[in-house]
């Protein structure tokens, strides 16, 4: 039964990595942005950075919060995109 349970778990929590889309494009007034969320998943290993209680939409996801999260992230880090024409492609 502990592995019944186990495995059920799992496929659960794996469930939002085999479906989620690869390369996401989010419209913007200075040229779209395309968010490659495979690249990020594997790079990351775990979704809190960007998904705070779980995997799935995020609600209140739009430039506010990509130029806080996503940018910050990557000046954090040190890597990735951090100048406007960078992420916006026209």
């Amino acid at each position: 039964m502990k592995i019944l349970i186990a495995t059920v778990t799992v496929v659960m929590l794996s469930a939002g990595n085999i479906f989620a889309e690869d390369v996401i494009v989010l419209p913007a007034k200075n040229g779209n942005v395309e968010f490659h969320h495979k690249k990020h998943q594997e790079m990351l290993k775990t979704c809190m950075p960007c998904h705070e209680k779980k995997p799935g939409k995020i609600e209140v996801f739009g430039k506010d919060f990509a130029h806080k999260t996503c940018k910050g992230c990557h000046e954090e880090r040190k890597a990735g995109p951090t100048k406007c024409p960078d992420c916006h492609k026209k």
